[in-house]
């Protein structure tokens, strides 16, 4: 079977506990989704913190499996957090890096941290830069890579990580869930930086072309669960192979949940990125597992 990690999963959203929109609407299917993950050939599951607060959720449920790992930041649309932290922006810098620091058998990553300017009704654009530039500094203090998130800011995103290009090299990190242009793609990789892939990246037959030209040694596969499903629409999903029956109420444990993402379908985006390349599927396989250990687990 091939082994596989995926890198960012959103697995503190309410929706793998059956509540939706505030709302039950089935069962908590926590435990049977680990099992199907583990059933798919995933390896090892990174949980994606976007608060202080979500941070310790996230590490919580690590602890809780020899199998889970998370990351400790804020993301940029909730970056607000930092300007109404009741101790002031420092005190929540210094809860992150605790948390860090102290956790570094399951902390795995400094994130979700960056700019994303589609959502700025939630975080104004300079808070967001303040705030992701400031988090920088927890690589270097925590000897930890960064997970990192850019959506339609390349220009800004690409000045502050080039004020900070020392931290970056030392710390290294994955741009995840990356949709962009085959010249924002050179510019990260002038970075040295890894590029996360999902279903989101793989929209279009733009995108697909895209994901074609990544480097194998720069390459990393997720799937940012409960979102960025490959779906029917979208240019990827001919190349999809492995398509899974699906349970509308968790009634069956060995089936995933319609309209929610999991990770057991992180097979699917290693399925299409091989395809796209043309190359064999368990080779590549190898060599995402190995870059994302090299990334993630080599300093533990």
């Amino acid at each position: 079977m091939k082994k596989m990690i995926d890198i960012g999963a959103n697995l503190t959203d309410p929706m793998f506990r059956g509540i939706y929109n505030s709302t039950p609407k089935h069962r908590d299917d926590f435990e049977h989704m680990l099992v199907r993950a583990e059933a798919s050939g995933v390896e090892k599951i990174i949980i994606t913190g976007g608060t202080l607060s979500e941070s310790m959720e996230a590490l919580s449920i690590a602890n809780q499996s020899p199998k889970l790992f998370s990351t400790v930041g804020c993301h940029p649309t909730r970056c607000n957090e930092f300007l109404d932290y009741q101790g002031g922006p420092e005190s929540y810098l210094a809860g992150l890096k605790e948390l860090a620091l102290n956790n570094k058998t399951k902390v795995v990553a400094i994130g979700e941290l960056g700019l994303d300017y589609d959502r700025l009704k939630f975080c104004p654009r300079e808070t967001q830069r303040v705030y992701f530039e400031l988090q920088l500094s927890l690589a270097y203090d925590t000897n930890l890579p960064l997970f990192l998130h850019n959506r339609n800011s390349i220009d800004d995103f690409i000045s502050i990580l080039d004020r900070n290009r020392d931290t970056l090299q030392s710390a290294g990190g994955v741009v995840h869930s990356f949709d962009g242009s085959y010249e924002d793609l050179k510019r990260l990789l002038e970075f040295d930086l890894y590029i996360g892939i999902n279903g989101c990246s793989l929209k279009t037959e733009q995108n697909l072309e895209v994901a074609k030209l990544i480097p194998s040694d720069k390459l990393l596969i997720e799937t940012d669960c409960p979102w960025c499903e490959i779906k029917r629409t979208h240019a990827s999903f001919k190349y999809v192979k492995n398509i899974p029956e699906k349970s509308k109420n968790a009634s069956d444990p060995q089936l995933p949940v319609k309209n929610r993402n999991e990770p057991s379908n992180l097979i699917q985006v290693l399925e299409v990125v091989a395809s796209l390349r043309d190359e064999d599927i368990n080779n590549l396989a190898e060599q995402i597992y190995d870059n994302t250990n090299k990334l993630f687990f080599s300093r533990m």
